[in-house]
């Protein structure tokens, strides 16, 4: 590999070897006494972050293992922590095995700190924001996760997960991805007839789209702190979610890493903006990117997201190779011609409840599954897409991977924080 090409890779790898170091010299990861159970011990469950997603992980965790407990509920906010409760004991497949009591539902910025306490296994689906907290305190106590993605929201946060990992890895824990593609039968099919049998030939490009409507928005009321109002619209604030390219766009992201091996990108250039989407009630992320992607070999990601009403929709990754051409989620390949040759036919159960059946089986058969590679690379690639639209230039991983700027406030608390600035490519700083 020649010097330009393993430029992109070389500070991840150092950062991994100086993490593993330095997790060892700390030795404050004690190895729990038993974190294997087996096929008759019930397991406690706790969710952090009880938004839609988080109530969704909770059903699939509860289908995926019969001798599983929900037994503690924490959200920053007390309402969406007892709404998420509701929903899930009137779940009649799953009811009986929804005990929380009142003591048990907690909130605050501390909640995540009560829960983990007292379970087993751990559902981080808070907001991305902080999930690198939530993650390091978890594999600290000694707990199975499921973290949702995105991981992070900054190159600091990812520098994060990546330690809690390699720390989780030393412990034996379980640290199950919410990148659901990697757990979908049709993809991983489909994923096989590519990589490894080659059926269109060499990868030379990737289009790759994720271009998809509005999303939710809930409100403001005047007592209110702007704390509070951001956290309650948190997908409107790159803080705390990354912006749309991180927070929802990850997913298609991820399938083009796992198209090249799981590399890091030697550069981006992107462009983005807000077109449809510039009241001031949706924050300052964009609602569009475009970003060029240069891999090792020449190979190109030719990347686009938006979230625009009345346009057209469209997700997949259309693959371009020497022999012919493939559709990821559409699980079909063409040849050069354009010609159908191949289609999966094969079984398709939900690959969300696909993540926790492998999760569960893991921490019962004593076997821990680390998805800590991919996920931190595939979240590095949407923050590197997002500085580079927002800062307007053409920026190398190194530039990306190594930035220190922390998104976010010092504090946290009930106050009204500043409103951030919606960031004006040319004049913004690549953070």
């Amino acid at each position: 590999m020649s010097d330009r090409q393993s430029e992109a890779s070389s500070t991840r790898r150092r950062f991994l070897q100086s993490s593993a170091a330095a997790t060892a010299a700390l030795g404050t990861f004690a190895i729990p006494g038993n974190v294997h159970a087996d096929s008759g011990e019930m397991l406690k469950i706790g969710l952090i972050g009880s938004g839609g997603r988080g109530t969704g992980a909770a059903i699939d965790a509860l289908h995926a293992d019969p001798q599983a407990k929900l037994t503690a509920i924490g959200d920053v906010f007390l309402d969406r922590a007892q709404a998420s409760l509701q929903s899930l004991q009137q779940n009649e497949e799953i009811a009986s095995r929804v005990v929380v009591s009142e003591e048990n539902v907690f909130s605050g910025f501390d909640a995540y700190q009560k829960v983990i306490d007292q379970v087993d296994v751990v559902l981080l689906t808070a907001t991305p924001h902080f999930r690198p907290r939530h993650l390091a305190y978890a594999v600290e106590k000694g707990k199975h996760c499921f973290v949702e993605k995105p991981i992070a929201v900054d190159a600091p946060g990812v520098h994060s997960v990546i330690a809690s990992c390699q720390a989780a890895k030393e412990k034996g824990l379980s640290i199950v991805s919410g990148l659901c593609w990697r757990y979908d039968l049709g993809v991983q099919e489909t994923m096989r007839q590519i990589l490894e049998e080659k059926a269109i030939g060499d990868i030379v490009a990737i289009e790759s789209s994720y271009n998809a409507g509005l999303l939710w928005h809930r409100g403001d009321k005047p007592e209110w702190s702007r704390m509070e109002y951001q956290l309650r619209n948190w997908y409107y604030y790159t803080w705390l979610s990354g912006d749309h390219i991180t927070e929802q766009a990850i997913h298609s992201l991820d399938k083009t890493a796992w198209l090249l091996g799981d590399q890091a990108p030697i550069r981006a250039t992107a462009l983005g903006g807000r077109q449809q989407r510039t009241d001031k009630k949706f924050g300052h992320i964009f609602d569009h990117f475009t970003v060029f992607y240069e891999y090792p070999e020449g190979k190109r990601v030719y990347f686009t997201c938006r979230q625009q009403e009345g346009c057209t929709s469209h997700v997949d990754e259309r693959v371009l190779g020497t022999k012919g051409q493939a559709e990821v989620l559409r699980h079909r390949l063409y040849d050069s011609a354009g010609k159908p040759t191949w289609r999966y036919e094969g079984p398709k159960p939900s690959m969300y409840r696909v993540e926790h059946q492998k999760l569960f089986e893991s921490i019962r058969q004593g076997e821990p599954i680390n998805n800590a590679d991919y996920m931190t690379n595939s979240t590095m690639i949407a923050i590197m897409g997002r500085m580079s639209a927002y800062s307007g230039k053409t920026l190398s991983w190194d530039e990306c991977f190594q930035s220190d700027k922390q998104l976010g406030p010092a504090e946290y608390d009930w106050v009204d924080v500043e409103e951030p600035a919606v960031a004006i490519p040319g004049k913004a700083q690549p953070v």
